[in-house]
């Protein structure tokens, strides 16, 4: 009942228009258009909802109501003017509100991650936000076969899918450099996953990576980052899994945290391959396959469409030009650990 009071604040003149409309049978004026809209607006952003703002304009209609049949169709007539006029003021106000609201989310995000504000003011800009900086996050950082914008179908569709499925547990979802991102309460790892299905399923492809949760304002920043980091990584190992997870993955950074010393392995385990025929890429190969396969000769070689003699034979090889034997399993960890290091650094396509 108190909201149809505060809405009648914003018919302000429309029984006069009526009135003249019925003893007249004129339109509206481009000044009484304007005065609608304008009206829409200030309704909108005075949080009132359309539906009962409609309702208070036809209950106004009623009591207006002309007495004579002729004036019947005119009045009908401004009504829909008016109302119409009402509606698009309203509406231009919500569109422009959202925008407002996806700028204003965009900029904290990129504080956010950039550390571009103070910590009081960054934390005090989450809560509008949803977010308590003090808890932990964690961020799914979602890459499909093309770039996501802020606003767009697939955008749209993945949000409405969170604001279904959690409602007020929804979190903050924005999109930055072409990918899609989610930060949610680190304890809440089932939203990341929904996250990430809804994610895949929009593009029908792609891949969404999931960093760990980590605490306080600088652990969606730390979060994020492993994200893309494995987002990285599952490039260069093409690993074909649609939903990574940066914790299950933490031999790989623990394998280059020494660049130089990893350099030092692919070279001198590796490095002879370069004399090949051929180059070394198709021993590589052979090695990742090999291993990939649990060392059965007849899986590795399947997957290479190759005979079991011509992969026998390249992995005899490959024991001739490194000394080392990949069916040996004394040699056979150092050979796949310097098969990683060389993918991981991408190697031989760049020098060491």
């Amino acid at each position: 009942m108190a909201e149809h009071e505060i809405s009648k604040d914003y018919l302000d003149g429309y029984a006069r228009i009526l009135a003249e409309v019925s003893a007249t049978g004129r339109r509206l004026t481009r000044d009484e258009l304007t005065s609608r809209r304008a009206l829409g607006e200030q309704a909108a952003e005075a949080g009132l909802a359309l539906r009962t703002l409609v309702h208070d304009h036809l209950a106004a209609t009623r009591a207006a109501w002309p007495p004579s049949p002729s004036a019947t169709d005119s009045v009908l007539a401004a009504v829909q003017q008016a109302i119409d006029a009402f509606a698009e003021g309203y509406e231009r106000a919500q569109r422009l509100a959202v925008r407002q609201e996806e700028a204003a989310r965009r900029e904290f995000i990129d504080d956010l991650l950039y550390g571009r504000s103070d910590l009081g003011r960054l934390a005090e800009r989450a809560e509008r936000f949803g977010l308590r900086l003090s808890y932990a996050h964690a961020v799914a950082v979602a890459q499909g076969p093309a770039s996501y914008e802020e606003g767009d179908a697939v955008a749209r569709r993945v949000e409405q899918s969170l604001i279904a499925r959690f409602g007020d547990r929804s979190p903050l979802l924005t999109t930055k450099d072409g990918r899609m991102l989610c930060i949610a309460p680190g304890d809440q790892d089932e939203i990341l996953l929904h996250f990430a299905k809804q994610a895949y399923a929009a593009t029908d492809g792609g891949r969404v990576a999931i960093g760990r949760p980590q605490p306080g304002p600088g652990g969606v920043v730390q979060s994020y980052e492993e994200a893309l980091n494995t987002l990285d990584l599952a490039d260069r190992m093409e690993l074909d899994n649609p939903v990574l997870r940066a914790a299950d993955l933490l031999v790989y950074p623990v394998l280059t945290r020494d660049r130089q010393a990893m350099a030092d392995l692919v070279l001198s385990a590796l490095g002879p391959l370069t004399t090949a025929r051929g180059g070394p890429q198709p021993l590589l190969d052979t090695l990742t396959t090999y291993f990939n396969s649990g060392c059965v000769t007849a899986e590795a070689a399947r997957r290479l469409s190759l005979s079991v003699r011509a992969l026998t034979y390249r992995l005899e090889r490959i024991h001739q030009l490194t000394g080392a034997n990949p069916s040996d399993p004394d040699h056979r960890y150092m050979l796949q650990t310097a098969v990683i290091g060389a993918r991981l650094l991408d190697w031989p396509a760049k020098a060491l």
